[in-house]
């Protein structure tokens, strides 16, 4: 089922990077076996310079949708400073905004991101902030006007899955007032971390290093694909509730009479 990011429409709801792949034919082939629509560059870590299959641009599919990011910006002003960088360089309005606050954890810096954000939207980009999990900076960046929130499941390149799912669910919760996506960027390992974060609602799922350091990456970004669309439909289909005791799975209506009474003894 189709989901609305920005002014688009889109049909998968995973996301990959370009990063880390050991090599940029198969960060292309990983981009093919997962389907994607778009992908995440990150603006500083490019050589615009490079001429043919130098330039990573060369490797990555016209029909594609390039979101460039930038990351390795410490503070609000390197960050809009690289986004225009981008625009003019990509030609496009999208952007991931990463404002880092920490060399050692690469934790966002959540006042710099939002400062950042009023900036980028007034410059009229498709701003899609990348963020701790906090419901708060949430409603403050939908409210700035952002395209997306983008919560960390945990802390990037970390492979630890979900770390924060309550936190995740009420991030969902407050957006949906405002009628736009939450996608869970940074710390998917494996496929069945990707199936959990769309099963406590999110649209989707941005992701990089669980696919390029995959000992196959390609298999590895089909298994993502697969994983994000069980995900989705069971988070539409709805999961039964948690239960503290056992229920029986056939119905006690017109079961056979047993010849032994509970603890074992003839009755």
């Amino acid at each position: 089922m189709p989901w609305q990011l920005g002014p688009l429409e889109f049909s998968n709801r995973l996301i990959l990077g370009t990063g880390k792949y050991p090599s940029f034919d198969i960060m292309q082939a990983c981009h093919q076996a997962a389907a994607v629509e778009m992908v995440t560059l990150a603006v500083r870590r490019f050589d615009l310079s490079a001429e043919g299959e130098a330039n990573i641009l060369h490797w990555i599919l016209p029909h594609l949708r390039i979101l460039p990011n930038t990351a390795g910006c410490y503070t609000a002003d390197d960050a809009v400073r690289v986004a225009r960088l981008a625009r003019e360089a990509l030609q496009t309005d999208w952007i991931k905004l990463e404002v880092i606050g920490d060399p050692h954890s690469l934790y966002p810096d959540n006042e710099a991101t939002l400062a950042a954000a009023r900036e980028l939207v007034k410059d009229k980009f498709i701003v899609l902030p990348y963020v701790n999990a906090d419901p708060i900076l949430a409603k403050k960046l939908a409210d700035v006007g952002c395209a997306a929130v983008m919560p960390l499941g945990s802390a990037i390149g970390s492979g630890q899955g979900v770390q924060n799912p309550s936190t995740l669910q009420l991030i969902s919760e407050t957006l949906k007032p405002y009628k736009i996506p939450m996608i869970v960027d940074a710390g998917v390992g494996t496929a069945s971390d990707a199936c959990i974060a769309m099963e406590l609602g999110a649209d989707g799922v941005l992701m990089n290093t669980a696919v390029a350091e995959a000992r196959n990456p390609v298999v590895m970004a089909e298994a993502m694909r697969a994983a994000v669309q069980a995900g989705r439909l069971a988070f539409e289909a709805g999961r039964m509730p948690h239960r503290s005791t056992a229920q029986a799975s056939s119905p006690l209506q017109g079961i056979i009479a047993s010849t032994t009474q509970h603890n074992g003894a003839p009755k």
